[in-house]
């Protein structure tokens, strides 16, 4: 789920107004419609903490787009392309636990490997149709 779909269900739970959040948080209703709606995201990390204090929910559920790896993995090479990618993020979550990278640069490193793993996932695929077809011109 994208961030904006997050705050906009995060609102309808809370029962907040769109002007409500926005001055709980400190920015214009323009600025946060521009959250919900156009895909922009804060650039200062303490409106990140202000959104979880507001709709009470934990900071990294506010920070990360996982599912939208996964989905983007699942729909891609299916339940074993789902499988290995909720492994992963598993792992990764799990390398950030108590590390003291950043927030940012947890993002960047988050960003960096589920690129990789696209890429080697498409490299393997086309390996896999290479052997495939040097293996169904050999009969």
């Amino acid at each position: 789920m994208k961030f904006g779909e997050k705050l906009r269900k995060l609102r309808h739970q809370a029962l907040m107004t769109q002007a409500e959040v926005a001055k709980c948080i400190g920015v214009s209703r323009r600025t946060y419609i521009s959250y919900e709606q156009e895909g922009r995201y804060p650039r200062h990390r303490e409106v990140y903490h202000r959104l979880a204090e507001t709709f009470k929910c934990p900071l990294n559920y506010l920070l990360t787009e996982d599912e939208v790896f996964v989905d983007e993995s699942t729909k891609r090479y299916g339940s074993i392309g789902k499988r290995q990618a909720e492994e992963l993020v598993a792992e990764l979550s799990g390398l950030f636990a108590g590390g003291s990278l950043s927030e940012q640069d947890k993002d960047a490193v988050m960003i960096a490997l589920q690129k990789a793993y696209f890429d080697c996932k498409e490299d393997n695929r086309k390996y896999a149709g290479k052997r495939a077809k040097k293996e169904g011109s050999d009969d």
